[in-house]
């Protein structure tokens, strides 16, 4: 391995200072409007075991703009899918990359491969966590409310409301990490996953965060941003029905928003279901800045593969 490679696999893997730096120098990427120079001769390689369009065309726009080169990887046609190790692929790709963007059904399959590269790894959505996701979502609730700090984030009220997915528990990571207010709002029946809740609120005691987690509706009130995703994850369709039930009333609607405050902003990382977690009404009203929020997934990446490839 590589001294000093660097990975994104998770929010944990951040500190304070350097999520801030990649938000805002993704800004600045945003607002340049200019193509560079910056990766000129650098491959990007990114394998996809589950459906993607936000994050393979973001990666690979992003990795173009800069003057990379991006290698979209069936994972169908690799051969991992013959049995080949994620170790000797690994140690294969870093001979041939500079690095590499992975979406995996298992988290522990992408730690596997970036313990094993000497390329850095990123983590393009796992069963466990979205930390790129996340990032562009701050990037977008900084530029919504022309926040100029942390500590001025961290004064927003940020509710999460549905499944406790990979998303959500991204969000967890990050509120801990930042000292945010953050309120993870679902059923019962489907609760944040234990281990990683625990963390998070380990952390929460050093940062001061104020992370709840709840069933209780009312809990939306003064809101700031209201945040969704689909109530079944990828891999989880046999739930569907279930889901449906448990999460109907958690729903993204017009009564709901009007527990938030007045000018809270609505966020959804997408593909949406419109009539499930989000209504075609609240979707059609706050269609520019969920729409914002997927754009800023192009410049984040930016921000993130230049970080990571900058010696």
């Amino acid at each position: 391995m590589k001294k000093n490679k660097k990975d994104l696999l998770s929010i944990y893997d951040l500190t304070p200072d350097l999520i801030w730096t990649l938000i805002t120098n993704a800004i600045k990427l945003k607002k340049s409007k200019k193509s560079s120079s910056k990766l000129s001769g650098k491959t990007l390689g990114l394998i996809f075991e589950k459906p993607s369009t936000r994050t393979m065309v973001s990666f690979a726009t992003a990795m173009t703009q800069e003057g990379g080169t991006p290698l979209i990887l069936d994972s169908q046609k690799l051969q991992t899918n013959r049995g080949e190790s994620i170790y000797d692929t690994s140690k294969v790709l870093s001979r041939y990359l500079d690095a590499i963007v992975i979406r995996a059904f298992k988290h522990e399959h992408v730690e596997e491969f970036a313990n094993a590269s000497s390329i850095p790894v990123i983590n393009g959505l796992t069963d466990l966590e979205h930390p790129c996701q996340i990032l562009a979502d701050l990037m977008t609730i900084v530029e919504k409310y022309k926040i100029k700090s942390v500590k001025q984030l961290s004064k927003l009220k940020i509710a999460f409301v549905g499944d406790a997915n990979n998303v959500a528990n991204s969000w967890l990571a990050v509120s801990a990490v930042l000292g945010l207010n953050f309120l993870l709002l679902g059923s019962k029946k489907y609760p944040p996953t234990k281990e990683f809740l625990n963390k998070a609120l380990d952390i929460a005691k050093k940062t001061n965060a104020k992370i709840i987690v709840s069933d209780d509706i009312n809990n939306i009130i003064n809101a700031d941003v209201i945040y969704t995703d689909v109530w079944t994850s990828m891999g989880e369709e046999s739930q569907s029905k279930a889901r449906h039930k448990a999460f109907l009333p958690y729903q993204v609607n017009d009564e709901l928003l009007k527990k938030a405050n007045k000018n809270c902003i609505v966020l959804h990382c997408l593909p949406a279901v419109r009539g499930e977690e989000i209504t075609a009404s609240v979707m059609s009203k706050q269609e520019n800045n969920i729409f914002d929020q997927a754009e800023n997934r192009l410049h984040i990446q930016k921000s993130i593969i230049v970080y990571l490839l900058n010696k």
